[in-house]
């Protein structure tokens, strides 16, 4: 199937054309991105006019829990231990399979409807969750979570082992999901960083998000910083550390000099009172930083328009420098550095030929963004989820016109409501 896009306002995320053009068409067939030039004249399935709209790469999220939708606001007040123990993990115990199917089908909505392509999620029940993917259309990056400090719990790699043999699919690709230092002991975290090396996967896990993490590692791993086990354990694997809000000057050096990634998720970081990640000095040590919602249940909601205003403003006001963070960096962070993240660059995160076509089409013709100054600054402090009008991932058009085919809204709604109901119990 061959589809045009026409009369775009191109922002293609690509070092090698400009930031941003006007009037450009896009061509794609299939899954992939053909052409980009002005007036394509050929002959096509479908036509979207794109006049007075812009067109960019599909958001990327880089680090959620996407079956957590149903937690939505459960949090408030709580510290993130507290809030796991007390609230979430008894929650968790009472959830069936079906319970994650329905869970992950609200949030893949979600996100098709705020212009998130692609998401890097680390859950259980992941069967349950690549199903409600593969239904929506969504791109995924998962993995079996892995925690533990027993050699019972080792069956965690071999269940990841099995859902990598069975999904065999474009759109979904595996991470190594070490859910933190803090939840298994060194042992355990060695068999998986070895799984993860001989697989030639990335290592996904949380990193550093609170002071009571930090010293648990301390004393799990006995090591004066957290940084030494990285240094130590992880220089050979493609490591996404989630969060690192704790890590201080020296750390984030040491950090540069490591095969590691960060994503950062400054709402749930905010949320749950854990500090703010000192993201102007991983830039400045030519750290890959990319932009995460972390689960509804602390970040509130997976929309990374949200994220790109929030990442912005804080290292802003709290480095007191109005002058760093320009607004094009951080659709970068959200778009190519999300792709870089997830070793998926030469897939996704840019609009370019032989790249796959996940891009999304938004509209700012519309008060609150007008007159459009500077647009890059228009989409990450003006523009919210609301303002994408068409999603389009691997060649598919999901969203048209903020219309939805294939997925019963009400139907998932009413689900999920009657889950978080019975497991409240």
């Amino acid at each position: 199937m061959k589809i045009r896009i026409k009369n775009s306002n191109l922002i293609s995320m690509s070092e090698n054309r400009k930031q941003y053009e006007e009037n450009v068409d896009i061509l794609i067939q299939d899954k992939k991105i053909v052409k980009i030039d002005k007036e394509i004249s050929e002959t096509v399935d479908q036509t979207i006019d794109a006049t007075g709209k812009i067109i960019l790469p599909g958001l990327i999220n880089t680090h959620s829990h996407i079956s957590m939708s149903i937690f939505r606001e459960t949090v408030d007040g709580y510290k993130t231990q507290d809030w796991l123990k007390e609230k979430i993990w008894p929650m968790e115990d009472k959830l069936k399979e079906e319970d994650i199917y329905w869970a992950t089908l609200l949030s893949c909505i979600e996100m098709i409807k705020t212009g998130t392509t692609t998401v890097n999620d680390m859950y259980f029940m992941t069967d349950q969750i690549i199903e409600a993917v593969l239904k929506a259309g969504i791109r995924l990056q998962t993995t079996r979570t892995l925690m533990g400090y027993e050699e019972k719990d080792e069956k965690r790699l071999v269940e990841l082992e099995e859902l990598i043999e069975k999904y065999q699919q474009e759109t979904i690709s595996f991470n190594v999901g070490i859910h933190g230092l803090y939840t298994s002991n060194e042992s355990y975290v060695k068999k998986c960083i070895q799984f993860a090396k001989q697989r030639n996967l990335p290592v996904h896990m949380h990193f550093c998000e609170n002071e009571q993490e930090k010293e648990d590692i301390k004393r799990e791993y006995h090591v004066q910083s957290p940084m030494e086990v990285i240094k130590r354990d992880f220089l050979e694997t493609h490591n996404i550390l989630a969060h690192s809000v704790k890590l201080d000057s020296k750390d984030i050096q040491e950090l540069a000099h490591t095969n590691s990634y960060v994503s950062h998720c400054p709402v749930s970081n905010l949320k749950l009172g854990c500090g703010v990640a000192n993201i102007k000095e991983m830039l400045e040590n030519n750290i890959c930083v990319s932009l995460g919602t972390d689960g509804q249940g602390s970040g509130s909601n997976l929309d990374m328009f949200e994220t790109m205003k929030f990442t912005a403003l804080l290292q802003k006001g709290w480095n007191e420098q109005p002058e760093i963070m320009p607004a094009y960096e951080v659709l970068k962070m959200a778009t190519i550095n999300g792709a870089k993240t997830l070793g998926l660059e030469k897939q996704i995160g840019s609009i370019e030929v032989g790249k796959n076509a996940d891009l999304i089409m938004i509209d700012l013709n519309e008060i609150i963004t007008q007159p459009m100054n500077n647009v890059f600054a228009e989409i990450v402090y003006n523009a919210k989820g609301s303002n994408v009008q068409m999603t389009m991932i691997n060649g598919k058009v999901l969203m048209q016109d903020r219309k939805i085919d294939g997925l019963e809204e009400e139907k998932i709604v009413h689900k999920c409501n009657e889950i978080i109901k019975r497991i409240e119990k």
